[in-house]
């Protein structure tokens, strides 16, 4: 018999969380192993080739941006603790932003002054209250482990009395990281608000792979190993712990720690041994084919995303925004809609807007992304689905274009040279997230841990989202847990 293979840590995904928490453990000489059931890296931010070109999965842009001498920031931090070069990452900050409600607009920039203007502008009765707002988000500790006991709109409603108001500030802050239906807790709330409004957004030239691929060589220099298309699909526990893994392959290795990607629920539904599950997170299986009862999905909010590469540059048209959050309704409603998509608000990403030093991407892109509802859309049959997808595509990109600069007379539609739509069950499929969720379920575990001594939670679930955000997680949890630990 072979013996098992033993790890000091093994964890499970290869996404921004996975990989920056196995470098940061790999260089206190750690061994350390990531299990990845696909055969590219990234998570729920990944890349991937089609008709010759190379599409992004799950980047936007980069929040908590700041230029080089700001010191004491989220990015300064993973820089220093994963021992990055910030050259090497080729962030490129955004032109200009805006947030687009009923005859109403907010523009903001990297550079926080501007919004602060625009609020005076659009909104002159409620700047004052809008400044003690802000006072209360700079003096707020987010630091803390556990969320206060008020919400995102308590907050806001204790200084601003214009719903409008509120719900524009609201509106990016809940499509970039909020697991909450139609609010967000107040630590998360202020965290984002932090990362978009105060810092901002950046983007390398090439997109979502020149971190990858960063990511991925520091993890092989220091000596973290990685198995991809090699998932795990059994946890073995035992006297509170985790004793072993059972890889898809049949193979069974050992480690002293086990961290997890894969979501709080997912992560317990792979454990051997039934514990109760958080009301949050029910487990069972995709459907009654999957061989278990069905999924509790209703409490996770899901995204539909249609890119559309197009033969001119946007600015060309009178597109120069680099993101457009828009709300085509009195209130903004987020949240699981009834039907298949809900295209009343969404975002709309143009990638090629940014600050590119003179650089020039060779095609426009034209990205957007509106609620959606995973039930309705694991439902259909796939002659079906592939019709919706193609519905949908049509409806959202309309939708989207009211919120964009009408094209300038006698000008010719741009050419459409390539689409391609992601709906739920394509995060489900990639990622193995339970109702399609990107942001997780909305009950978080700051700590981390779980019912099991040496399994850790890391990446959405544990709390920090996108990007910047999950591989901050990766890190806390690898200091706080393994490094920390006698």
């Amino acid at each position: 018999m072979p013996t098992e293979t033993h790890y000091d840590v093994a964890i499970i995904g290869a996404g921004m969380s996975a990989l920056a928490a196995g470098i940061r453990l790999a260089h206190f000489g750690k061994k350390v192993c990531l299990f990845e059931r696909h055969n590219v890296v990234g998570g729920l931010n990944s890349f991937y080739s089609a008709g010759g070109r190379k599409f992004d999965v799950g980047l936007h842009a980069m929040t908590n941006f700041v230029p080089r001498e700001v010191r004491g920031t989220p990015l300064g931090k993973i820089l220093r603790q994963l021992r990055l070069d910030r050259d090497a990452l080729d962030l490129c900050p955004q032109l200009g932003s805006a947030v687009r409600f009923p005859g109403v607009e907010l523009a903001f920039t990297n550079d926080f002054a501007v919004l602060e203007s625009e609020v005076a502008r659009a909104f002159p009765t409620q700047i004052d209250g809008f400044c003690r707002f802000v006072a209360e988000v700079r003096a707020f500790d987010d630091t803390v482990t556990e969320p206060p006991a008020f919400t995102a709109r308590a907050m806001l409603r204790r200084h601003l009395t214009d719903p409008v108001l509120e719900d524009m500030l609201l509106c990016p802050l809940c499509y970039y990281g909020s697991a909450t239906p139609h609010d967000m807790d107040a630590l998360q709330f202020v965290i984002m608000f932090k990362s978009i409004f105060f810092e901002g957004f950046a983007r390398p030239f090439e997109g979502v792979r020149v971190l990858l691929r960063l990511l991925t060589e520091r993890l092989r220099e220091c000596g973290g190993e990685r198995r991809m298309k090699c998932g795990v699909r059994r946890l073995r526990t035992g006297t509170g712990r985790v004793t072993a893994l059972e890889l898809d392959n049949g193979e069974t290795v050992t480690a002293d720690w086990v961290l997890s990607s894969a979501g709080a629920a997912e992560t317990l539904g792979l454990c051997a041994e039934p514990v109760a599950a958080p009301a949050s997170a029910v487990v069972p299986t995709e459907d009654a084919a999957g061989g278990g009862a069905a999924r509790s999905t209703c409490d996770r909010l899901a995204f539909v995303e249609t890119i559309q590469v197009i033969d001119r540059q946007p600015r060309d048209l009178g597109w120069g925004e680099t993101i457009v959050f828009f709300n085509d309704s009195e209130r903004f409603d987020y949240g699981r809609p009834a039907g298949q998509v809900d295209g009343r608000s969404g975002v709309i990403c143009l990638p090629n807007n940014f600050d590119f030093g003179g650089r020039v991407m060779p095609e426009g892109c034209v990205r957007v992304t509106c609620q959606a509802n995973f039930e309705a859309w694991a439902a259909l049959p796939e002659p079906e689905y592939r019709a919706a997808k193609a519905r949908w595509f049509g409806a959202m990109t309309t939708s989207a274009r009211r919120f964009l600069a009408p094209l300038a007379p006698g000008s010719a539609e741009p050419a459409t040279l390539a689409t391609d739509v992601f709906t739920p069950l394509t995060v489900t499929r990639y990622t193995g997230h339970f109702g399609g969720a990107i942001y997780g379920a909305p009950r978080k575990h700051r700590d981390g841990r779980t019912p099991y001594a040496n399994l850790v939670l890391i990446g959405t679930d544990q709390g920090f989202l996108g990007i910047t955000g999950a591989m901050l997680s990766g890190i806390a949890m690898a200091n706080q847990h393994v490094l920390a630990a006698k």
